[in-house]
């Protein structure tokens, strides 16, 4: 008994399953007949279906085959808009962007060219990469953030385009900040001055501007305790010239004791010392608690 029960139920296991497999092949079949066939108005029709559904992979493929069907006709710019927001939400952004790029130069007139304009950018915003990836990306982005905001000022979508815009080029500061630290790691204490200056020298309004400002002076000091003994009165004279920098842009700055120390100790090797001697006693290691609070909230590693 047990036995024949066991052969009908696996025999209606296996009857639901091939009238499974029968109607996958069926819907199979039929859509591959909807794609590779030249019925505008069905293909039409389905693609929309699928669209609706949020079958966005199979709509872009029917919205493909329906451009070439429907170009030049009252149906082309709908056809196009749909096949690159079937990719934009199918998140292809690669193929949706090339969609919308060839969209507004083809209709820029038509109804949907101002949605399809932010769609590209948004496109283009969501290909970026992190800050310690290949930023040509991101350049690429800001560029036609830029162009768009410059074209359509006061547009519905200006708000989220600035912000947009904001954290790539905080994204940038941020790389241009983390390559010059690099350096400041390694120990390559005279690069990595270099480096930081280079930073503000192309961009002075960096967001990390006052701990670009701090490492600077940190490596010209360290740069001169380093240094044999004939070369220290130059550098350390260099390190004063960045301390003075530092304080009189930022004399309220957390990090104004630590540099507070080390420029008593550059004077006392310059023989210009005449303070206690306790006041040079401080250690690094009496600064690092507050240098990685400081890093960490400006979302930094101490590594």
């Amino acid at each position: 008994m047990i036995y024949w029960i066991m052969i009908k139920t696996t025999l209606k296991f296996l009857a639901v399953t091939l009238v499974t497999i029968v109607s996958l092949q069926s819907c199979k079949s039929e859509y591959e007949a909807l794609l590779n066939g030249n019925d505008v108005d069905a293909k039409y029709a389905a693609a929309f279906d699928y669209f609706n559904n949020g079958k966005y992979n199979k709509a872009a493929q029917l919205f493909e085959s329906l451009a070439v069907l429907t170009s030049g006709t009252d149906r082309d710019d709908t056809v196009q808009y749909y096949w690159g927001l079937s990719n934009y939400r199918f998140k292809d952004y690669y193929t949706a962007e090339t969609n919308f790029t060839k969209f507004i130069t083809n209709f820029p007139r038509s109804p949907f060219a101002e949605e399809a304009s932010f769609l590209r950018i948004d496109c283009l915003y969501r290909s970026t990469l992190r800050y310690e990836l290949d930023q040509v990306p991101t350049h690429n982005a800001i560029s036609v953030i830029s162009q768009y905001l410059v074209e359509n000022p006061g547009n519905t979508h200006s708000a989220i385009c600035h912000k947009m815009l904001k954290e790539l080029n905080d994204r940038l500061d941020r790389k241009a900040y983390e390559n010059a630290r690099l350096y400041y790691k390694m120990e390559d204490y005279k690069a990595s001055r270099v480096a930081f200056r280079n930073i503000l020298k192309e961009d002075a309004e960096n967001i990390y501007r006052e701990d670009i400002l701090y490492y600077i002076a940190k490596s010209s000091y360290k740069y001169a305790s380093l240094s044999v003994e004939s070369k220290q009165k130059e550098r350390y004279l260099t390190f004063v010239d960045d301390y003075y920098n530092f304080i009189g842009e930022l004399p309220e700055s957390p990090y104004r004791k630590e540099l507070d120390v080390l420029y008593r100790r550059a004077q006392k090797a310059l023989g210009r010392y005449t303070g206690a001697d306790e006041d040079l006693g401080a250690k690094e290691k009496d600064f690092e608690r507050d240098r990685k609070k400081l890093l960490k909230q400006s979302g930094q590693t101490t590594s």
